[in-house]
């Protein structure tokens, strides 16, 4: 699966200590995915005992996360 990161993304996962190996867990074992307009999805997992949301976009050549809360 490839992945792409926008700069917002990056940054929000330095302020909040999250990983690219949280992000992907996310995506692989959300307890829920939630569809918004246009291609817009939010996958949300508990990753080390705590919650994290993930804003992303897909197609079929990659993932592009949007924002990381």
């Amino acid at each position: 699966m490839l992945l792409e990161f926008s700069n917002h993304a990056i940054i929000r996962m330095k302020q909040r200590g999250i990983s690219d190996i949280h992000i992907l867990y996310v995506l692989q074992h959300p307890i829920h995915i939630k569809k918004y307009d246009d291609d817009v999805m939010e996958a949300e997992a508990i990753v080390d005992s705590r919650s994290i949301k993930i804003i992303f976009t897909q197609n079929e050549n990659f993932i592009k996360i949007i924002t990381v809360i």
